[in-house]
């Protein structure tokens, strides 16, 4: 698999709390030159970065990292973030609920967000290292049912990441429409091309671009 078809499946991702303007520009600039999927970025820079990037497919965060926050503000946050110019979003499901084994509530939440999200593109984060593989599988099915556009394994802020058994599970439970992302912990270009071969749509990682083209990447 060579670099370029690698970078397409990349989201170039800068989520640190402390991230500065010229962290995001850098990695926009990545992300132009190598054409990478698209940024994930903090929803306080999606504007600044429509702005200076018109073209730059953009995705940002909701609910992130914990994902307890109440339907209401989460569905705000999507609004805004589209408002703001954000051509995808990455929610984090309410764990809590999902613990709780509460999957209509969690199913119900991911319905809304992705109406508020309309045509645009919703990845759900189940964050799998907090979860049973029966907690994984009940929301496979609840991501399937919502309507979502993507299943993603984590935040990278968790006690894991990505595992290439999750996204086994992921491909024997999730519906026809849904795709996979993988996030935290695909560090090297072996993992790269593993999660891709397994089947992900999406890999979201901070260091890609700079494994695969030798430039330095900040990772988050």
């Amino acid at each position: 698999m060579d670099e370029k078809s690698i970078l397409s499946h990349i989201d170039h991702t800068q989520l640190k709390a402390f991230a500065t303007w010229e962290d995001v520009k850098k990695l926009c600039d990545e992300a132009v030159l190598y054409q990478t999927a698209s940024v994930c970025i903090p929803p306080a820079y999606v504007g600044r970065v429509r702005e200076r990037y018109p073209a730059l497919r953009i995705a940002t965060v909701v609910g992130f990292p914990l994902g307890y926050s109440v339907t209401a503000a989460k569905v705000t946050e999507v609004q805004e973030a589209l408002k703001a110019g954000a051509d995808e979003i990455d929610m984090v499901v309410n764990i809590s609920d999902v613990k709780n084994h509460d999957y209509e509530k969690a199913e119900a939440e991911i319905r809304t967000l992705k109406a508020a999200c309309g045509e645009h593109v919703l990845k759900v984060i189940i964050e799998t290292c907090y979860l049973t593989e029966e907690e994984k599988i009940a929301m496979c099915t609840a991501v399937t049912k919502a309507g979502a556009d993507f299943i993603k394994t984590s935040t990278g802020f968790g006690t894991g990441g990505a595992t290439l058994e999750d996204v086994r599970l992921f491909k024997t439970h999730i519906g026809p429409g849904v795709k996979i992302k993988a996030a935290g912990g695909v560090k090297t270009r072996e993992d790269l091309e593993r999660f891709l071969e397994e089947g992900c749509e999406r890999i979201g990682t901070s260091s890609a671009v700079g494994l695969l083209t030798g430039k330095d990447a900040k990772e988050y």
